[in-house]
């Protein structure tokens, strides 16, 4: 495969990696918010699916495009851009990971709810403003890594 249809996966990747993640805090947050707990259980099980669907196999395909495409640049890890966007890129995983068991808790929180016709817990409501708060790190980093990306300077680089 040559380095430019990888390089072309990648940002198609990290389009779909940013994007899902992005919609899907949109309209979790969002739904949470209205307080109708039928919506609110519906979009935590389409945030959870989206989770699995998307953002997982983006997550894990970013990191081997982006070493496969300094492989064939003869590019070391530690050129600065690279190192810096690696750290980056751990600290949005070391939020994403907690976020996903959030989501799923949530998820199993609001169905139980609705299936009992209760209110949701104060332990959803809780977990919710973790998984806000994990979420503002992480899609900072993933910003700086998308400018990372953009305005790197690679000498010897297709353009």
């Amino acid at each position: 495969m040559d380095y430019t249809l990888i390089k072309t996966l990648h940002i198609l990747s990290m389009v779909l990696l940013f994007g899902t993640g992005l919609g899907s805090a949109f309209y979790k947050w969002m739904a949470d918010r209205s307080g109708v707990l039928a919506h609110i259980a519906v979009t935590n099980r389409h945030v959870v699916l989206a989770d699995w669907c998307f953002t997982t196999p983006t997550v894990i395909f970013q990191p081997l495009s982006g070493l496969w495409m300094l492989h064939l640049l003869g590019l070391p890890v530690s050129t600065p851009w690279v190192a810096t966007s690696l750290g980056l890129y751990a600290l949005a995983g070391a939020c994403w990971l907690p976020v996903v068991w959030l989501q799923i808790r949530m998820r199993d929180l609001a169905a139980d709810a609705l299936a009992a016709g209760t209110p949701l817990p104060p332990a959803y409501w809780r977990m919710a403003r973790h998984w806000f708060w994990l979420g503002v790190p992480a899609f900072g980093a993933m910003v700086l890594v998308v400018a990372l990306m953009v305005f790197k300077h690679t000498p010897g680089e297709f353009q």
